[in-house]
C-alpha cells in the first residue's frame, strides 16, 4: 500500500469524518493529516481551549465531549446527527489510563467507560446514519489488550483492580466490540435492517506513543520504557498512520472489515480477542448497562 498521500490522489472523494480524543496526541496529527488531504474533519475532545486551537489551525468543525460523562457523549450524537447527514468515518479514538479506581458520575468504573462504555454509546447511538453512509469505524485499541481479561460478571474490576490490567481489558473490549459490530451491522450483517449497505469496523494498536504513555502513571512508564517494549516507541505522527490509512482506504481492498491491525498488517490477538462467543455476550451486557 502507497502512503496516504498517494491514497488520497487515488481517492479524491472528500470524507467527513469525525476523530474522537483529537486534541491532541495521535488524534490531531490524523485530524491535521486528513484535512490537509482534503476531507472534511469535525474535531472533537475534552478540552475546550485544545480542540478549539487544533480546529482553528486546520480550518474544521469542532464539537466538546468528556467521555467520563455519558450525558455529553449523548448530546454529541445528537449534535452529530443534527449536523452531518453523511458520516463516512467515525476513529474512536478518545481514551486513556486512570490510575487509581474511580468511578464516574454514571457509577461507572472510569477506564472502564471512558475506553469502552462511551464509544460503544457512540457508535450505537449513530448506528443508523453510520450504516446508511457506509461509514468505517475505527477503534484505537493496544497491544495492551494481552494485559487484560474479560470477565463478564465483573467488567469494572470491582473485585480486583489494577491500572494496567483494567487499561488492557478496556483494549480488549475495544477489539471485542470491533467484531461484534462487523457482524451485526457490516455488509449482510445480522442486524442490518433490508436495503442498508452496512458499515466496516475495524481496530489498531497505533503503537506506543511516547509522549503519551510518559504522562500516564508510573506503572505505564515502567513497563513501556523497557525491553521489548522500549522498541515500539513511535511518535505521534507514527501513531497516527494507520487512522489515515484507514479513512481513506476501500474496505476489502485495502483493509479487511473486522480485522486488527497493527503496522497496517493483521495484529497478534489473545486468546479472548478471537472469542466470538465473548464479543457478543460483551455486546449485551454493554447495551444492557446503557440502555436497560
Amino acid at each position: 500500500m502507497g502512503n496516504p498521500a498517494e491514497l488520497a490522489a487515488t481517492d479524491p472523494t472528500r470524507r467527513t469524518i469525525v476523530i474522537t480524543g483529537a486534541s491532541d496526541g495521535i488524534g490531531a496529527a490524523a485530524a491535521r493529516a486528513l484535512s490537509a488531504f482534503g476531507h472534511r474533519v469535525v474535531v472533537v475532545g475534552r478540552s475546550p481551549e485544545k480542540t478549539a486551537k487544533v480546529a482553528a489551525e486546520i480550518g474544521a468543525d469542532h464539537l466538546l465531549a468528556d467521555f467520563a460523562d455519558l450525558a455529553q457523549v449523548r448530546t454529541l450524537a445528537d449534535q452529530l446527527l443534527e449536523r452531518y447527514p453523511q458520516i463516512d468515518v467515525l476513529a474512536n479514538n478518545a481514551g486513556g489510563v486512570m490510575g487509581d479506581r474511580s468511578e464516574t458520575k454514571d457509577g461507572h468504573e472510569k477506564t472502564f467507560q471512558v475506553n469502552h462504555l462511551a464509544p460503544f454509546l457512540l457508535t450505537t447511538l449513530l448506528a443508523d446514519r453510520l450504516t446508511e453512509s457506509s461509514a468505517t469505524v475505527i477503534a484505537t485499541a493496544s497491544a495492551a489488550h494481552r494485559f487484560g481479561k474479560i470477565e463478564l460478571d465483573d467488567l469494572e474490576s470491582t473485585h480486583r483492580y489494577k491500572a494496567m490490567r483494567a487499561y488492557g481489558s478496556a483494549k480488549l473490549a475495544n477489539i471485542l466490540t470491533t467484531v461484534e459490530l462487523q457482524r451485526r451491522l457490516g455488509t449482510g450483517g445480522s442486524e442490518l435492517p433490508a436495503g442498508r449497505p452496512g458499515l466496516t469496523a475495524v481496530s489498531i494498536h497505533p503503537g506506543v506513543v511516547a509522549s503519551q504513555f510518559a504522562r500516564e502513571g508510573k506503572a505505564l512508564t515502567r513497563l513501556f520504557y523497557r525491553p521489548p517494549f522500549d522498541r515500539l516507541l513511535v511518535t505521534t505522527e507514527q501513531g497516527a498512520d494507520q487512522i489515515i490509512w484507514l479513512a481513506q482506504g476501500t474496505p476489502g481492498v485495502d483493509f479487511t472489515p473486522g480485522t486488527y491491525y497493527a503496522r497496517r498488517k493483521p495484529g497478534s490477538l489473545s486468546k479472548q480477542a478471537k472469542d466470538a462467543t465473548l464479543a457478543r455476550g460483551l455486546w449485551d451486557r454493554s447495551a444492557k448497562m446503557l440502555f436497560g
